[in-house]
């Protein structure tokens, strides 16, 4: 079983998976907007350049995959702290640059600092207001 991270903003999905892009690596998998899908006429004129569905493999098996509301179809973004996405990379090295990158223009909840269970580990809630864990243990 494959387990990936979904997640939706309200218009800015484009500019938030680019900014993932940047820090990640890497390339999507899957681009498209809304005015791409079935029945776009539907749509008011600023909701076709949302993003309907965008991929972007963070490893062989988990991939971080978005999508933008549609106001117009009664959607609302209630953003909040009940997700986080948590990333376990395979060095300290690593997950520094994670979540130096990431936490860029974000706030820092909890610094990368060795912890009493015996992982390297930090939290932040981004710029896009995505929460994330990063958490490195030397014995995995």
């Amino acid at each position: 079983m494959k387990v990936n991270i979904y997640l939706n903003f309200d218009g800015n999905a484009e500019e938030a998976f680019n900014f993932y892009k940047s820090v990640f690596g890497g390339e999507f998998t899957f681009n498209m907007k809304m005015g791409d899908a079935p029945d776009s006429e539907k749509l008011a004129k600023n909701e076709l350049n949302r993003i309907m569905h965008i991929s972007l493999p963070l490893s062989g098996d988990t991939v971080l995959m978005a999508s933008d509301i549609v106001p117009s179809a009664g959607h609302v973004l209630k953003q909040g702290n009940t997700n986080y996405i948590s990333v376990h990379p395979d060095s300290r090295q690593e997950a520094d640059r994670l979540f130096d990158g990431l936490s860029k223009g974000g706030s820092v909840e909890m610094s990368m600092e060795d912890q009493f269970w015996g992982d390297y580990f930090g939290s932040f809630v981004d710029k896009f207001g995505v929460h994330w864990m990063i958490n490195h243990n030397d014995q995995s």
